[in-house]
């Protein structure tokens, strides 16, 4: 007994015998097996005819060929390869159906026999086609874009563990932008540390610059007071000198700056821009791997229905479904070839400038700081004969407003066996007079200074 999808036929039986099914001899089933009237599904048919001139070394016109009998009603096109006539020509698309070869009606021919025929002309080739209008949209279903949630999770799985979980992906083989990305999260991390190390260290000297700025005050004050001439002048010199330095090292600042500004931009702007692409290339790489997955999965679904001899409604009624999948399949493929181009393209102009920016960037910064240093040693060598000076101190010179305790060493450290410092291991000032710190002007608008920098 064979049992199959009801058809006209089969309708009628069932009316002549309304309680009980009887079955179909072999030849009477194989006289009325007839074909689904072909489901749309809504899409647009145009029909037209194209003449392709074929490849002289390959005769051939560049395309791969579906359905076709006995199974399907529409012979159509399943891929466009590139660089080939038909893909230059870009009249043909995926899904597709042809209807002729040279004005010959090819309803009701196998796909070998259709290729057979392409192939057994020479030169020029007329090809009558019915053009399926598809917007991607159309093939957007709910399961294309849980395809893509699982492609972007996957992405970062590996695959053994994506093969335990049983998750099925289509994976582009031999990807070299793959490396590229690594290589770019590098250079991304190699570039952050610089530019941080950079800033810090010019800080630094900016922090040094306040010292040696608050240094030419204090003696620019001494040389003021001080009532011998040549000491007066050995030390408003010696304030000079540190006003110099100061001078110097802003001019220094001020040169290495834009080495920060530019080795910014590239960290800043020309990364974030190129991730930004990268993003979008990786948006159209899984939708792109996701259409692949499901022609693979209606390619299996078919497979399957035919080993065991069953028909397939979607295939008996001209394969639409799977043909808008091929058409978006194609239109993916052509997006994501443009924006895998685009970020191949910057991937290319960031790491020219790598190359060729880090180096002029770190030898400007270099020159800059070994142009300081020798400024400054040009100047120490100007003020070597400054000192030593003689001084007049009056008779209270050395008495200060507050008065320091300093510890002898062997109360100040553990001794050899262990203990703390002496008084008992009570309190380290036991014994002794309270220790009062004097407050140092100076020292404070110095760290003043700091914080608010």
């Amino acid at each position: 007994m064979s049992y199959h999808y009801p058809h006209a036929s089969l309708v009628q039986a069932l009316h002549r015998h309304a309680y009980y099914y009887e079955p179909l001899s072999r030849s009477e089933e194989d006289d009325n097996m007839l074909y689904y009237g072909e489901d749309q599904m809504g899409l647009k048919i145009t029909t037209g005819s194209v003449t392709i001139h074929k490849d002289d070394k390959t005769n051939m016109i560049g395309i791969s060929i579906g359905g076709g009998a006995p199974n399907c009603p529409c012979l159509y096109i399943v891929q466009i390869f590139d660089n080939t006539p038909a893909a230059k020509d870009s009249t043909l698309q995926s899904g597709d159906e042809i209807t002729a070869v040279n004005n010959q009606s090819v309803k009701g021919k196998t796909k070998v026999e259709v290729a057979k025929l392409i192939q057994a002309v020479k030169g020029d080739v007329t090809i009558g086609y019915n053009k399926l209008h598809a917007e991607a949209s159309q093939g957007k279903s709910l399961d294309i874009i849980l395809k893509k949630v699982k492609h972007r999770l996957v992405e970062n799985l590996s695959s053994s563990t994506a093969d335990a979980l049983g998750l099925s992906r289509a994976i582009l083989c031999n990807d070299s932008l793959v490396k590229k990305l690594a290589e770019l999260e590098k250079t991304e991390t190699m570039y952050r540390g610089m530019v941080h190390h950079l800033t810090r260290l010019l800080r630094a000297y900016l922090d040094l610059l306040r010292v040696v700025k608050m240094f030419a005050e204090c003696f620019a004050q001494i040389g003021v007071r001080e009532p011998q001439p040549r000491a007066s002048l050995a030390f408003t010199q010696f304030a000079d000198f540190h006003r110099n330095i100061e001078k110097k090292g802003l001019d220094m600042v001020k040169q290495l700056k834009p080495v920060l500004g530019d080795l910014g931009t590239y960290l800043f702007k020309a990364v974030p821009d190129t991730k930004l692409t990268i993003g979008k290339y990786a948006d159209t790489k899984f939708e792109y791997l996701s259409f692949c997955l499901k022609v693979k999965e209606l390619d299996d679904e078919e497979f399957n229905y035919a080993s065991v001899q069953e028909p397939l409604y979607r295939v008996e009624t001209g394969n639409y479904e799977y043909r808008l999948i091929l058409r978006c399949r194609q239109e993916a493929r052509m997006k994501f070839a443009q924006l895998r181009s685009d970020v191949q393209v910057k991937m290319e102009l960031l790491d020219n400038k790598h190359v060729q920016d880090v180096a002029t960037q770190l030898q400007k910064f270099s020159k800059g700081l070994a142009e300081f240093y020798d400024n400054i040693h040009q100047l120490t060598q100007e003020n070597e004969g400054l000192f030593p000076v003689e001084v007049d101190l009056t008779d209270n010179a050395f008495i200060y407003e507050h008065s320091f305790e300093t510890l002898p060493p062997d109360e100040d450290n553990p001794d050899e066996d262990g203990g703390t410092t002496s008084g008992g291991g009570g309190d380290n000032n036991a014994g002794g007079a309270d220790i009062e710190y004097g407050t140092d002007e100076d020292l404070l608008v110095c760290r003043n200074l700091l914080d608010d920098e």
